[in-house]
């Protein structure tokens, strides 16, 4: 019997499933103009920037072989994307076993603002801390970013 593996080729025996956060995933804030915000950050800071913002590429510390990435965007100024934050940003955590972090927040009186979406390049769902930040929890399928191509910020 062939040995089940996960989308990291890992054996799925060896993997850590700890609910928990492992890493920033994204940085997005509001802007009065992300396009001209996109621009000006390509040309004084160099970043390779796309649709979405730019796409920061690194190496995992567990997994050295594996490609990362974190997304930073700049989002529209009065965006509804952050509601019902009322704040200026919101963090996306890289996760593992999303399933079992909601459980884990649930248990513990967070509030959960939607159910956990399934995309190809992964799951997301969104929740609220104790000071109204909204915050995005992202399980990554990375494999399906890299295929995806594209410049990225590295």
């Amino acid at each position: 019997m062939a040995e089940q593996k996960n989308h990291s080729d890992e054996p799925l025996a060896q993997q850590d499933t700890t609910p928990k956060v492992t890493g920033i995933g994204g940085i997005f804030f509001f802007s009065e103009n992300p396009d001209k915000t996109k621009e000006w950050y390509s040309k004084n800071l160099g970043l390779e920037v796309n649709q979405w913002g730019s796409s920061f590429e690194f190496r995992n510390a567990n997994r050295p072989d594996e490609i990362n990435y974190l997304q930073w965007s700049p989002f529209k100024q009065g965006s509804e994307y952050f509601s019902p934050s009322k704040k200026e940003f919101m963090i996306n955590y890289r996760v593992q076993n999303i399933e079992g972090l909601v459980n884990k927040l649930k248990n513990n009186g967070v509030t959960i603002l939607d159910s956990i979406e399934t995309f190809d390049y992964g799951k997301f769902v969104h929740i609220m801390d104790t000071e109204g930040n909204k915050i995005e929890l992202w399980e990554p399928v990375d494999s399906i970013l890299t295929k995806m191509g594209g410049k990225t910020t590295k």
